[in-house]
Order: C-alpha cells, then sequence, then structure tokens
C-alpha cells in the first residue's frame, strides 16, 4: 500500500496529452488552451465615451457656464469631428472620442437648451473617458497554454478577432460496474439487491472533466461478463471499473484485467475512503476517434520517458461505496482526465475556512472528511461511512485530515471545493 501522493505522482508520470485541434470559439468554453495567444490589438482599441453626454474640453468648463452644441458623434464609423474651447460635441457610449476632446460631462448634468447646454458640475480632464489600451495592451498574454477557457475567456479571444482556438483533445470513457447485488434503476429489486449508483455518479463526474463520451455497463460477478466488458471498455481512452477490486472471491477485476494483458501499475493506496484503489494501462482494443492525426493536430507529450502512448487505455478501478468511488475520482481519476487534455492546473480549488467543530484522526490512513461550506465555515455533515450516500449528495467541500491529526473549532483550514 502506498500513500496518496506516491501513487498520485506515479499515475501523472504515465499521462500523455490527447492531440490538439482546433475547434470554432463558440465550442471552446471549458476546453485548455493548447498554446498561448496575446492580443491583436489594444482594449479599446481608441479613446471613447463611457457615457451618453457631451464630449468637451475641460479647461473651458465651469459650472453654470454654456456651451455650443457644434456636432452629434453615435456609437460606430468615426466621423472626424473636433472640439475646441466653448464648444461641445453630443456623444453616445462606445462612440469615439472628437479631437480635442478630453472628458465627458454626462448628459445628467447638463441643461439642453436649443443648440446650447448649460453646465450644472465642474468638469476634470478625464472624466468618464475610456482611453485606448487602458483595458489590454497590445500584446499581452491573454490566455495561456493549459489554462480552462471561461465564457469571460471566450469573449476576451472574440474582442481580439479569434474565430478558431487550439485546445487540447477531449477523452472518452467507459465505466463499468459490477456486482451481483446491483440493479439498474427502473428494474424490480430482490432482497438483498441495491440500486447502481455508481455509475450515474462517476459519469456525472466525468462530464464535469470535459469527457466528450462516456458508455456505461453493468457487469454481474461472472468471469466472462466482465472480460467481454472490459475488452469493449478498452476501446476508450478510460475505463473506470467501480467495484470487484478487493481481495473477496467474487472481486474478480484485477485478475480479469491481467488476463487480458493490462499492466497494473498501483493496487492500494493509503486514503480512507478508498483504500482498495487500483490503477493500469492496457492497449486500447481499438481506435479512439481521435488517435488519426489531422493536418490542423498533433500530438504533444506532457510526461517525459515512461509516459502512456495515445494509444494506452488508463484503467482505474475504484470501490464499490459510493463515497470511496468519490474521493477516489477527484483525488486520482480527474486529475489524470485533465492532464490528458492538457490543463496544467490539476487541484481542487481549496478554500480557507473556519471550522465549525473538532475533528481526530486516530487512523493510520488521511480522512477526506465531507462537509458543506456555507459563509466561510466548514461543518462535517451526515454520517462520514463510505456508503453513506445522503451525507455526500448534501456536503460541497472536503477536509483531509491527516493520519493522527487533531484539530480544534475555529482552526483556519483548507478545504477543497468542487461545487
Amino acid at each position: 500500500m502506498i500513500s496518496e501522493e506516491e501513487a498520485r505522482k506515479r499515475i501523472l508520470e504515465k499521462i500523455s496529452t490527447l492531440e490538439e485541434r482546433a475547434v470554432p470559439l463558440a465550442g471552446a468554453l471549458d476546453c485548455f488552451a493548447a498554446r498561448d495567444y496575446f492580443a491583436r490589438g489594444p482594449l479599446p482599441a481608441f479613446d471613447n465615451s463611457a457615457m451618453d453626454g457631451y464630449a468637451v474640453v475641460a479647461n473651458s468648463c465651469k459650472k453654470g457656464g454654456r456651451l455650443r452644441v457644434s456636432g452629434e458623434q453615435p456609437a460606430g464609423p468615426d466621423r472626424k469631428l473636433r472640439v475646441s474651447g466653448g464648444d461641445a460635441v453630443r456623444i453616445f457610449t462606445g462612440a469615439t472620442l472628437p479631437q480635442g476632446a478630453d472628458a465627458i460631462v454626462m448628459q445628467e448634468d447638463v441643461t439642453r437648451d436649443g443648440s446650447d447646454i448649460s453646465l450644472n458640475v465642474d468638469v476634470e480632464a478625464g472624466d468618464f473617458v475610456r482611453r485606448r489600451g487602458c483595458d489590454l495592451a497590445e500584446g499581452q498574454m491573454i490566455l495561456a497554454r493549459g489554462e480552462r477557457i471561461r465564457a469571460a475567456t471566450v469573449a476576451l479571444l472574440a474582442s481580439q478577432g479569434f474565430a478558431n482556438v487550439i485546445v487540447g483533445g477531449k477523452p472518452n470513457a467507459a465505466v463499468i460496474s459490477t456486482g451481483d447485488e446491483v440493479v439498474k434503476p427502473g428494474e424490480k429489486l430482490q432482497p438483498g439487491q441495491i440500486y447502481d449508483s455508481n455509475s450515474a455518479l462517476l459519469s456525472a463526474l466525468l462530464r464535469q472533466c470535459g469527457v466528450s463520451k462516456t458508455t456505461m455497463e453493468h457487469c454481474p460477478d461472472d468471469r466472462q461478463s466482465l472480460g467481454d466488458a472490459i475488452k469493449r471498455g478498452m476501446k476508450n481512452h478510460v475505463l473506470i471499473i467501480s467495484g470487484g477490486v478487493s481481495v473477496g472471491e467474487h472481486d474478480l477485476v484485477q485478475e480479469t484485467l491481467r488476463e487480458l494483458g493490462a499492466k497494473i501499475e498501483i493496487w492500494r493506496v493509503a486514503v480512507k475512503p478508498g483504500k482498495p484503489f487500483l490503477f493500469g494501462r492496457a492497449q486500447q482494443s481499438a481506435p479512439s476517434p481521435q488517435s488519426s492525426p489531422s493536418g490542423r493536430e498533433r500530438r504533444t507529450q506532457s510526461a517525459g520517458e515512461g509516459s502512456s502512448s495515445g494509444s494506452d487505455c488508463l484503467i482505474f478501478g475504484l470501490p464499490g461505496n459510493p463515497v470511496s468511488a468519490f474521493v477516489t475520482f477527484l483525488q486520482f481519476v480527474r486529475p489524470a482526465i485533465l492532464r490528458m487534455m492538457g490543463a496544467t492546473n490539476l487541484d481542487l480549488p481549496q478554500i480557507p475556512a473556519k471550522l465549525a467543530v473538532d475533528l481526530t484522526n486516530d487512523g493510520d490512513r488521511p480522512h477526506y472528511i465531507r462537509g458543506r461550506l456555507e459563509h466561510g465555515k466548514f461543518m462535517p455533515i451526515g454520517r462520514q461511512e463510505s456508503h453513506a450516500l445522503f451525507g455526500l449528495s448534501q456536503a460541497n467541500a472536503l477536509l483531509r485530515v491527516a493520519a493522527g491529526q487533531a484539530l480544534k473549532a475555529d482552526e483556519i483550514v483548507d478545504v477543497q471545493i468542487w461545487d
């Protein structure tokens, strides 16, 4: 059994990034940039008005003074107007600042009388003027390689005229749930059976990571059925097997994987919940949709010697208890998928919070406590056993308590958030 730090290190050493691809800007949301992007021009591109009002020369304006309105500049093409002392140009938000003007007086701060205005305020140079490049300079980096493209990033790229963006690949995945006791939702339960919640949980987590396609399949505790399902699952970049990875007589996953030629890199990790965790690799049974490079795509390696090739299927065996599956997915599977997609930040967001209660971990493994982060306080919620799905559904944060660690109420701790 190895530490979670060592497990994560070994997993990430075996990951290579998928092929880069060009996507329309509208389809780039939540992808990861495959190169650095720089501003093609300043933002704003020209001096313009921040308000509807009048463009003026500030040193010719005094409260109570009168100015003659000599023209009008709407947003749109520059009419090449000029303002001199004693004049004003009617202007609208976003419109080009006329030559000679150095301030805008808001329309609410004047009284219009025919072709003249009376000033109801004093005016200073720079009032309500957006100067060229005040937000963004030409050549400034706007998106770094490996950075997630958010909605605001899409808008920024559009402001620079980018119609397409080069991003990392999107993996596909298969989820196999196992066990005679597991039944698909909608089917009739027999005594001793439970509904399959892990497939729904893992599929949702994969979608949150940005996986393009996920297939789900359930297998009873039957070696032939499991082997056939694993062969189908190996056609994907990622295969997640839920349950059957422990040491019981009905835990067939590890032996079946070895029989099919998979290389088991990790088995059992010192973490609670989630000790019976497995990671391995196998040659993909068939090419994935992204395995054939096109003229607009190329393969890059994110790790050095020993990294998996693009035709490898990454195999994760997660415990059958839903909380264990959840925790091990976030700590081990999620970082691997993000690296495949070209991300540089693989960690869950961490936020400092005040602990609401005393907590002690008397065990020999770090324990991830599920809880609720609200108003800067973290409160453990629900039962902390690995089967307690309701408590997990009410939680939005994880607190890692190291083996032997004791924490006091009101102590500041770092919690991981996923919602």
